[in-house]
């Protein structure tokens, strides 16, 4: 356990930190995916419980993009200009992104109307985003080059193992006798997913708090100077001069991953808001919430994403050797083409073990997309913007979620022809794109010496 004050490195690079010291630093992130993997999965059927209609998910998904557009880029500026001694940069944004998440998720299976329910995923998106932001520039803080692939894969695998927690729990209190499959009446939400939710929220909670703990940050490199620049431009309204001179300065690395994360994060949007609709329409013969077996289909579809997320973690120890020996981009694209035909896979059958087998493919894939660009952009970003970068890059992830969440409904009834299967086809075709547009990216690494510039001295 990694605890009390930090002594700052005497060495222009940043020293090795332990595996456990990695682990503690990252473990926070697991509550924040449990919370994640509960509105991945369970949204889309809550929605339609609340008798929305299936042409209209997309739009109701609107909140994450929107909300990690500006809330990443704002919260990523702030934090780089904060510190105290007591709380340090990131962590005051850790814990209350934690209760805002925390109170969304308490409140979010207990809507009693749709508008309730898209209302509280504003909420909740906002608490994930003030608080996943800081998350991803700690690595960027707190280790060296050589290591970061490394926490980049310890939170790859917090993302898989926390949200395969989420989506296991709807099964495991079936099989505790706690909910039934029984056919739900209109507007209710069934307890299968009511008490995951409610699990979630005290998991999110107690996992930042452990990060808090336990885990120190390194204080500014000049504390006298970062106090005074912090007093001269402090403020949301600095953030945003802030923001606007990154994009001008932007590094050529980070602009050729636009078109990488364009396909990508087109793609992953359809799977959130069909795959547990297609399957229960197509291995279990259930279309819609009153249909018999459409609960039995949203927990299958979960066991599935439990399977996605199983896939990452599994992998996510294995990346750091893989992008070794055949380089960070040519693995990305590798993975992202295995993600592809894992979506594709899917029309070939209608048994349920089809879906099983194809996210678990697709899962492989999302190891590699929540490591290997971050690990690609902060080889290639000075330290002192690395929060801000980071939300900036988020915005390479929320731009094409919006563009989804506006167009599908456009087309869903007749390029997709109204069926939730065809919209993961489409999935699969854009992260083959995307896989090719990783040859378009020119990999870069900053001399340790220049990018992460700490001298002995401060608090």
């Amino acid at each position: 356990m990694q605890t009390g004050n930090i002594k700052k490195p005497t060495a222009t690079a940043k020293p090795n930190l332990s595996f456990w010291q990695i682990w503690n630093m990252s473990f926070g992130f697991l509550g924040i995916q449990y919370g994640f993997g509960l509105q991945q999965a369970n949204m889309s059927p809550i929605f339609r419980y609340l008798q929305a209609d299936e042409a209209n998910i997309p739009i109701l998904w609107l909140a994450g993009p929107i909300t990690g557009l500006i809330v990443q880029p704002i919260i990523g500026s702030i934090s780089d200009r904060t510190w105290s001694k007591r709380w340090g940069r990131r962590k005051p944004f850790f814990l209350i992104g934690a209760i805002v998440t925390s109170l969304a998720l308490f409140l979010m299976p207990n809507s009693s109307a749709l508008w309730m329910a898209a209302s509280l995923m504003w909420i909740l998106d906002t608490g994930l985003n003030i608080t996943q932001e800081p998350f991803r520039a700690f690595i960027g803080d707190k280790l060296n080059d050589q290591q970061r692939d490394l926490g980049f894969a310890v939170q790859s695998f917090f993302v898989g193992f926390g949200q395969t927690m989420a989506n296991l729990m709807p099964t495991i209190f079936r099989l505790l006798g706690l909910t039934t499959t029984a056919v739900v009446a209109a507007g209710v939400i069934p307890n299968s997913i009511k008490y995951p939710f409610y699990i979630g929220g005290l998991a999110v909670l107690l996992a930042v708090l452990w990060t808090i703990y336990t885990t120190d940050e390194y204080p500014p490199e000049n504390l006298e100077e970062f106090r005074r620049t912090k007093t001269e431009s402090s403020g949301v309204g600095r953030a945003f001069v802030e923001i606007f001179q990154a994009l001008k300065e932007m590094p050529s690395t980070m602009k050729q991953l636009w078109w990488v994360k364009f396909f990508t994060w087109f793609a992953l949007p359809l799977m959130w808001q069909y795959l547990t609709l297609a399957v229960a329409r197509h291995a279990f013969n259930a279309p819609t919430p009153e249909s018999p077996g459409f609960q039995e289909g949203t927990e299958w579809g979960n066991i599935c994403f439990a399977m996605f997320n199983v896939g990452c973690f599994t992998i996510s120890f294995f990346l750091p050797a893989i992008a070794n020996r055949i380089g960070r981009r040519a693995t990305h694209a590798l993975f992202l083409t295995i993600g592809g035909l894992g979506f594709l896979s899917m029309l070939l059958s209608d048994d349920k073990y089809a879906f099983f087998i194809g996210m678990t493919l697709v899962g492989l894939a999302w190891g590699s997309i929540l490591s290997m660009p971050y690990v690609l952009l902060a080889s290639s970003v000075p330290a002192e913007r690395m929060g801000v970068y980071m939300g900036i890059f988020n915005g390479f992830i929320v731009v094409p979620q919006i563009v989804n969440n506006l167009t599908v409904q456009l087309f869903y009834p007749t390029l997709l022809k109204n069926d939730p299967r065809n919209a993961l086809a489409l999935a699969g075709v854009c992260l083959l794109l995307a896989a090719g547009a990783c040859f378009l990216v020119n990999e870069t690494k900053q001399s340790e010496e220049a990018a992460f510039p700490i001298k002995p001295g401060g608090n």
